[in-house]
């Protein structure tokens, strides 16, 4: 890519007066209460100016944190060549204003070496990453998985290499339950990269990771940085009446299926739109405020199909946070 000329961004002079910044774990770094995944709409099928758009917003909220993996698309890979562009063009100045994590585990491209947790599949896909992005580092480095047919010791070396070579910063994991995770942390301890974070999946409607991973991570003084914290757009109003023709639901491409919009789920959300209401909030900042109750939750990971909805989300963090008694009828809702 060859950058503009003549820059056309300059960021907001006040984007670090209102954003909250938690520190990870027992680390020095620290995160955005809110930070930005560019799981969909960053990718090739994607229109570039609304994804550019979005990233450059991002930033101006003080959004410093922009989380990617190899096979973030559509096309696998694509995400991380259109936040290449985003760097190359604007926010290349501002790099060490920036936190920038990738990952790899999940299927990205063919042969046995195309996913999973090998040495060789995790440092090699690293490579590939940083080429797309045109970085010589990423600040997190993810194993997307726990792969049971690799041997920890060697997904978590390849972890610890890749932040002994410079490539990576910190090493983090995804999607691990709690016993792997706390092997991980033995091994990445005793190999001199400590485990900064681990990315679950939870929300309103997914509370996996209270049972035993919250716990190990508050042990060690490991981060948490949650994902899906509006189950695809389910802890919206999106599905309240039907599924929209643009919505992930109805996208042949998107993980969020027809099936799971289900009548059960949808009167749960509307239960809940009324305690949103009462607070003078919108379901969506709800849903973000109720993962933001558990101190174990360094960030909330966002994705966005448009400005507005990180403008929504950023502007909760200026809401009151939810109270016990609050958090004790949501739990009555939930189930």
């Amino acid at each position: 890519m060859i950058p503009r000329t003549a820059p056309s961004y300059a960021p907001a002079a006040d984007r670090y007066d209102t954003m909250d910044y938690v520190r990870c774990g027992r680390s020095g770094l620290k995160l955005p209460a809110i930070s930005l995944g560019l799981w969909h709409n960053f990718g090739s099928v994607d229109a570039y100016e609304n994804a550019r758009a979005m990233a450059l917003r991002a930033f101006d909220l003080g959004i410093t944190h922009f989380d990617l993996a190899n096979n973030y698309g559509p096309e696998p890979g694509s995400a991380e060549v259109t936040f290449g562009q985003i760097l190359a063009e604007d926010l290349r100045p501002f790099r060490d204003e920036l936190i920038v994590s990738t990952k790899a585990g999940y299927r990205m491209g063919p042969g046995p070496y195309g996913e999973w947790g090998s040495r060789k599949s995790l440092l090699a896909s690293l490579d590939q990453s940083l080429d797309r992005m045109g970085l010589e580092y990423v600040d997190v480095f993810y194993s997307h998985r726990y792969d049971p047919d690799t041997p920890l010791e060697e997904t978590m070396g390849a972890l610890a290499h890749a932040v002994h070579t410079g490539k990576a910063l910190y090493a983090g994991v995804s999607n691990y339950p709690p016993e792997a995770t706390r092997e991980a942390i033995r091994l990445l301890d005793e190999m001199g990269a400590p485990l900064l974070l681990h990315q679950p999946k939870y929300s309103m409607l997914v509370r996996d990771p209270e049972d035993g991973l919250f716990d190990v991570l508050a042990d060690a003084g490991v981060g948490a940085i949650v994902y899906s914290p509006l189950a695809q757009g389910l802890l919206t109003d999106k599905y309240l009446d039907g599924i929209p023709d643009d919505s992930r639901a109805a996208k042949a491409t998107g993980f969020l299926k027809e099936d799971q919009v289900t009548g059960d789920v949808v009167e749960t959300v509307r239960r809940l739109r009324e305690i949103a209401r009462d607070r003078g909030q919108s379901m969506a900042q709800l849903a973000l405020a109720w993962t933001r109750r558990r101190p174990e939750v360094t960030s909330t990971l966002i994705g966005a199909s448009r400005v507005g909805q990180i403008e929504e989300a950023v502007a909760m963090l200026g809401q009151p946070p939810l109270d016990d008694g609050e958090v004790a009828v949501l739990d009555d809702i939930l189930g």
